[in-house]
């Protein structure tokens, strides 16, 4: 009755936190700022991605999550309690149940880090839903019909593909493409083509604003500012969108080829119901422009892009931990 529960989509590069019959309270960077000298964490969120690349010796912002998976145990505790200290707000009494979406394709030990992590945050329960199962559920696909669905959810870290039917993925596949590795991609091609070297926000910054998974009929550019590799001064180049689309392809094409290998394994019956549906595109990257006409060229497969895919998971988290006893096939519980 008294109970408290909270849905987080723990991800590469944002967390968003649900809480029901208020929805997503909190969508933020997951980013944490710490003073090196004594170990003690100065930001969390929007307030430590503001430091990333401008920080003193003394302080690093860093990403305690890397691929899907924690990367730095202490730091990603602290960055759970202070995102679930800041959904619950003031002065509780009770520990609340939190639900934590995950990649399909992390370890055993992997999950076991991140209940653990999450109970020493302050959790009184902490459970694991599988993110191909949450985007789905917060895509609005029915997941427990005895038909096939496919949703490829592309985050930050991790790329999730997976088919789903009567509330159990049958086939899948998690490979650690996301967002970061595009934003790599677009910084290494600047540096050799331009001889210019850019950080990962102003990398990020040209894929959202410019980016596209195929040539533009009328190509986009931007001006960017960077230290050129030669001189070592600051200068500005211009970036088009052709540069982009050429610069993410290498990481595009081993996607392709996931999707590819996860339609192969897929049942004859639930194949043909995928064809008729579509493949459904989820998460932040899966918004990248001409991303579903990639995908619905290089597999035969029409593919749609969701509506809110950046908030499916949480959304879909929050779901299932609503109706645990609905979807407890598709969860994993742990205390």
């Amino acid at each position: 009755m008294f109970s408290k529960k909270i849905a987080i989509d723990l991800g590469t590069a944002n967390t968003l936190v649900f809480v029901p019959k208020r929805g997503i309270v909190i969508n933020e960077p997951s980013v944490v700022a710490i003073s090196l000298k004594d170990r003690k964490v100065l930001a969390v969120g929007n307030e430590a991605k503001e430091m990333i690349g401008r920080t003193p010796d003394t302080i690093v912002a860093q990403k305690p999550l890397k691929d899907g998976v924690i990367a730095d145990y202490k730091t990603t505790e602290s960055m759970l309690r202070y995102f679930i200290n800041k959904a619950l707000g003031g002065i509780r009494l009770f520990a609340p149940e939190v639900m934590i979406a995950v990649p399909a394709g992390i370890t055993s030990t992997e999950r076991r880090a991140v209940i653990d992590a999450t109970i020493q945050a302050g959790a009184k329960a902490a459970y694991i839903i599988k993110q191909p199962i949450a985007s789905a559920i917060g895509a609005g696909i029915p997941i427990g019909s005895a038909s096939g669905h496919m949703i490829i959810e592309i985050g930050g870290g991790t790329s999730e593909i997976a088919v789903i039917s009567l509330g159990g993925i049958v086939a899948n596949t998690s490979v650690r493409i996301g967002g970061t590795k595009l934003d790599y991609a677009i910084q290494e091609f600047v540096r050799k083509k331009y001889n210019l070297a850019i950080g990962e926000r102003t990398a990020e910054d040209l894929k959202i604003q410019i980016g596209s998974a195929l040539p533009l009929k009328e190509p986009m550019s931007r001006n960017v500012r960077g230290r050129d590799v030669i001189t070592g001064l600051p200068r500005t180049a211009v970036v088009t969108s052709d540069d982009i689309t050429e610069a993410i392809q290498g990481e595009l094409h081993a996607l392709i080829e996931a999707v590819k290998s996860v339609l192969q394994e897929t049942p004859p019956e639930l194949a043909a119901d995928v064809i008729e549906k579509g493949m459904v595109l989820s998460g932040g990257s899966g918004q990248l422009r001409n991303m579903d006409e990639l995908l619905s060229r290089s597999t035969d497969v029409p593919a749609y892009v969701a509506d809110d895919c950046l908030l499916n998971v949480a959304m879909g988290t929050g779901v299932a931990l609503e109706n645990l006893e609905s979807y407890k096939r598709s969860i994993m519980e742990n205390r």
